[in-house]
């Protein structure tokens, strides 16, 4: 069993079903998946560089990603609708949790002057959105294969009903959030 798995089971659930007077284990939140999304505005010029982004993607979190199209078209941003624009990777079960245990203990503290994420990102329902500035912070990513240098978002969904829930659980499974 994964590392990050226990230490929800044995110590979040017990502390979450404590401070909120969870009758029912299955009450306790819980996160339910980890979404990956790499936006790539510039595959619209070169094919080469969503291709790239997809290996990328695909060597971080050890999963096939998916090529996102564009809804509609944005004349102001030269995209049509159907282009390819982007690429995302959903993370669940084990999967989402040795990502989750390679974000937090190896990939974050190796970023340089690094003093936690942002805890504003909750979107009101208990989810929580971490960007990510360059593809470089995981050891997966070779510097000399790099076509360019991209950022990412990081979208963890719990099963949370509010902001103050997401964050506990979150916290709990050791996400660096700033003081």
């Amino acid at each position: 069993m994964n590392r990050l798995k226990e230490k929800y089971l044995n110590e979040v659930v017990p502390s979450l079903k404590e401070k909120y007077n969870y009758k029912s284990v299955m009450e306790v939140p819980k996160l339910e998946k980890i979404v990956i999304n790499m936006g790539v505005g510039d595959a619209t010029q070169n094919s080469k560089l969503l291709e790239a982004a997809v290996n990328d993607l695909a060597k971080i979190s050890g999963q096939k990603p998916v090529i996102t199209k564009a809804k509609k078209s944005i004349a102001g941003f030269k995209i049509r609708q159907g282009q390819s624009i982007g690429c995302k990777v959903t993370l669940r079960g084990d999967s989402m949790y040795n990502f989750m245990d390679k974000l937090i203990s190896i990939s974050l503290p190796g970023v340089r002057d690094f003093r936690g994420v942002s805890s504003k990102a909750f979107d009101g329902r208990g989810n929580y959105t971490m960007g990510i500035k360059e593809q470089l912070i995981f050891q997966e990513i070779n510097y000399d294969d790099i076509v360019k240098v991209r950022g990412m978002d990081i979208i963890f969904v719990t099963t949370a009903n509010t902001n103050e829930e997401a964050f506990d659980l979150l916290n709990g499974l050791g996400i660096p959030f700033r003081k």
